[in-house]
């Protein structure tokens, strides 16, 4: 965690994942961070299905599959799907997930 009077920041849950560093650097973690959570266009679930990888608005891949009858994306389980937007569709999922 950084704070100081006007910023506070967190990325991840695991212990070590996070660092301190300059708030330059911390502001381009977190758009890449975050940026990777995010996909292109209107996405539903039945669409995520077909798919076995897509491309995030980060540049890198996320894999997606099924294991134990969950929707993983990269680690993580989709545990609400299809949650509708005015800019599109939400998947909340139970961890960030980090780019590669």
């Amino acid at each position: 965690m950084r704070s100081d009077r006007r910023t506070t920041a967190r990325v991840g849950r695991r212990e070590g994942s996070v660092k301190k560093c300059s708030r330059p650097t911390l502001k381009t973690s977190a758009i890449r961070i975050l940026s990777y959570h995010v996909v292109a266009g209107k996405v539903t679930a039945a669409d995520v299905m077909k798919l076995k990888s897509a491309k995030t608005v980060q540049g890198s891949n996320v894999k997606i599959g099924v294991s134990g009858g969950k929707v993983m994306i990269d680690n993580a389980s989709v545990v609400k799907a299809d949650v509708m937007a005015s800019n599109g569709v939400i998947h909340v999922i139970d961890t960030v997930i980090m780019p590669k």
